[in-house]
């Protein structure tokens, strides 16, 4: 049986993640609606990632296996015809049958997006985080510098996790600034839970004067939430990118 490689984005506003949940509405439900109205049954989906609530997506990778002849540009349409406006499949294609869209990712790269500024933008409303007192990008960036490279980050991962290694390797960890728009963008070769929310929030506490610049290795070293900062609300998380 042929297995289809999905890749869209979506808006999370409205989702409780993508996982399917017992009385929730998610992106993984959604998808599978679509699917069984495209080729007349009901089949698995696998995902590249567990997004939270309220988290957004510009590419999310997922599979599965099926007998319909649809395929590539013809199955992206049948599926678009068949999704709400804030959920939409922009390529697919078929790839071998041992190929699993998470365990196959070399890396992901994921934005928090900050809307800077006195006056809110409704452009932004629940696509980033609103955060009025001006942000000194270039003494944050001299921070987020100390998350890279291969660290134990169980101090940026939340309780709940079932996760035993919380090691990973950090490619990437800068904030840029276009105007009044501020990102910090994260590659890495895994995420733990919470953990690229977790780094936001606790960079941003930084710049909040709540805790001091040179932090971030005694918080790496303490192995325990408690030492970390805030969890930034979900609303200014994007899964950006991929990397197989």
């Amino acid at each position: 049986m042929p297995r289809l490689l999905f890749t869209l984005r979506f808006i999370g506003t409205r989702y409780h993640g993508w996982q399917v949940q017992k009385n929730a509405l998610t992106v993984q439900s959604v998808l599978q609606d679509a699917i069984e109205r495209v080729t007349g049954y009901r089949s698995d989906v696998i995902g590249c990632s567990r997004t939270d609530a309220g988290v957004h997506a510009s590419m999310y990778c997922c599979t599965t296996d099926t007998d319909s002849k649809l395929c590539g540009d013809k199955m992206v349409s049948a599926l678009n015809a068949h999704l709400p406006c804030d959920i939409a499949v922009y390529n697919c294609c078929e790839v071998d049958a041992d190929f699993h869209p998470r365990y196959c990712a070399k890396s992901k790269q994921y934005l928090y997006r900050i809307w800077n500024s006195p006056a809110r933008n409704p452009f932004w409303d629940g696509l980033a985080l609103h955060i009025r007192r001006p942000i000194d990008v270039e003494k944050l960036n001299e921070s987020a510098t100390d998350f890279l490279g291969e660290h134990d980050y169980s101090s940026f991962c939340a309780a709940g996790s079932s996760v035993c290694n919380k090691v990973r390797h950090v490619y990437k960890c800068e904030f840029s600034q276009c105007g009044e728009l501020v990102v910090l963008t994260i590659q890495a070769n895994g995420f733990l839970y919470n953990m690229v929310r977790i780094i936001a929030g606790t960079l941003l506490e930084i710049d909040a004067g709540k805790l001091p610049y040179s932090c971030i290795p005694d918080i790496l070293k303490a192995h325990t939430r408690p030492a970390a900062g805030a969890t930034a609300p979900a609303c200014g998380l994007i899964l950006d990118k991929i990397f197989y």
